[in-house]
């Protein structure tokens, strides 16, 4: 363990000390751990063909052999755009 030692030293050049020493360290983990977190971004069935190019009997067929999970609100079905996206790369050809 480093021993410090504040003999001479007055409280303006300790603050600064521990500013340089400390926050670089301290914002460059904050930075990594706390990434804001992005909402989730909802699409409706006709914005999932019109991004995927299918039609609208095709995701029918794939909401109902829950090849793509889909979310309902009353008579609504949206879909996340991250799951559609991981859909697609899981689902990549080479």
């Amino acid at each position: 363990m480093n021993t410090i030692q504040f003999v001479g030293t007055n409280p303006t050049d300790l603050i600064k000390g521990i500013e340089e020493a400390l926050i670089p360290k301290l914002t460059e983990r904050l930075s990594v751990q706390f990434q804001p977190k992005e909402p989730t971004e909802y699409l409706t069935r006709n914005e999932v063909c019109k991004l995927l190019k299918i039609d609208l009997s095709t995701l029918h067929r794939w909401r109902k052999d829950k090849t793509i999970p889909s979310y309902g609100f009353g008579n609504r079905v949206y879909f996340k755009r991250a799951e559609v996206d991981q859909i697609i790369n899981r689902n990549k050809l080479s």
